[in-house]
């Protein structure tokens, strides 16, 4: 048998060449002429998988080493028998430490005080949840809004999403984008939105107006921009406006790269039964691969910023970015995977 595989998935070189003949390329690369004998594609999210890729090619699986799965035309793989698997929840970590490190970061530059201040989070996924976490032990209030999950577990821990714009000092976006979700964040959305309040979107640039978070950006406070429409080609005017702005690398840590690579082959190895692989875990010794744990007690909000900076310096990332803004997928694909830290 044969494996395609993206050979910027960290951790995947040698684990499948004792089970099939393995074939990597650079994502973007990727080509149908390489799957027409090939039984397994294991990609990232630099490989649009869809018919023109797909269509009479020996592929019965796809994993991704990512959350996302925007890259892939999931209705054309359920009809034609193509198995998709995501890595859920591989960059819950590494977003989380990006929230608080925008939070405080930019809090620490303007001067903004964030005792008592409420974080509302659209989408209560895996790294949703991971901010709530974060946020509670920080001492934040919180206000949740994830109506899938609500309409399950019930309304009484979740909002309206009018409650949460208008009641939260702090919005930070973990949605996919789907046909309901898409330019939710609209004029009307930012409108309802407290005056001086920050606005993070770590999840999908479509889930933003551009043109209306443009306008809106004088009445807010502090916006920290990861995802963009029409990536790589961002808007350049938006980003200049923005206190932050970063080329989608907030899920980027080592934690993360070693999670989503190991889901991933996890995935092709229970769907070709390769037991050996059942539990796969790319492990190493190297210390700077291990999370950081960080005691919050007591500490003050100059003292914890000072923490989170020193374990993600954010502005180095939005330096770099603001240098070049051209270069946005060499910066994704060259990024040097930051350890992840917790409170």
């Amino acid at each position: 048998m044969k494996i395609v595989i993206d050979r910027a998935i960290p951790f995947a070189e040698g684990v499948f060449e004792p089970y099939a003949s393995v074939l990597y390329k650079e994502g973007p690369d990727i080509r149908r002429e390489d799957l027409l004998d090939a039984d397994a594609l294991m990609i990232r999210t630099r490989t649009r998988c869809d018919a023109s890729l797909l269509e009479g090619t020996a592929v019965k699986i796809i994993a991704t080493a990512t959350a996302s799965l925007d890259n892939v035309d999931q209705a054309w793989c359920a009809e034609h028998g193509i198995y998709v698997k995501n890595a859920s929840g591989c960059n819950a970590g590494g977003v989380t430490n990006y929230v608080f490190s925008a939070l405080y970061g930019t809090a620490a530059r303007k001067g903004i005080p964030l005792s008592g201040a409420t974080i509302g989070i659209i989408g209560l996924g895996s790294a949703g949840t991971r901010v709530e976490e974060m946020g509670t032990r920080l001492g934040f209030k919180v206000l949740r809004y994830d109506p899938l999950r609500a309409a399950v577990e019930g309304y009484s821990d979740f909002r309206s999403l009018d409650e949460v714009l208008e009641g939260s000092d702090i919005v930070t976006m973990h949605i996919p984008v789907n046909e309901t979700t898409r330019w939710m964040a609209n004029a009307e959305f930012f409108a309802k939105m407290r005056p001086g309040a920050f606005f993070i979107n770590t999840a999908q640039g479509e889930l933003v107006v551009e043109e209306d978070l443009i306008r809106a950006i004088p009445r807010l406070g502090p916006v920290a921009l990861d995802t963009w429409c029409h990536e790589p080609d961002i808007n350049r005017g938006l980003m200049e406006l923005v206190d932050i702005a970063t080329p989608h690398i907030a899920g980027y840590t080592l934690q993360g790269k070693q999670t989503g690579t190991s889901l991933a082959v996890r995935s092709v190895a229970r769907y070709f039964g390769f037991s050996e692989l059942y539990e796969f875990f790319p492990t190493t010794d190297i210390v700077e691969y291990r999370a950081v744990g960080i005691d919050a007690h007591d500490k003050s909000q100059g003292q914890i910023a000072s923490i989170i900076q020193y374990n993600y310096p954010i502005f180095t990332d939005d330096f770099m970015f603001r240098m070049d803004p051209g270069r946005f997928s060499e910066l994704r694909a060259n990024y040097s995977y930051r350890r992840e830290f917790y409170f």
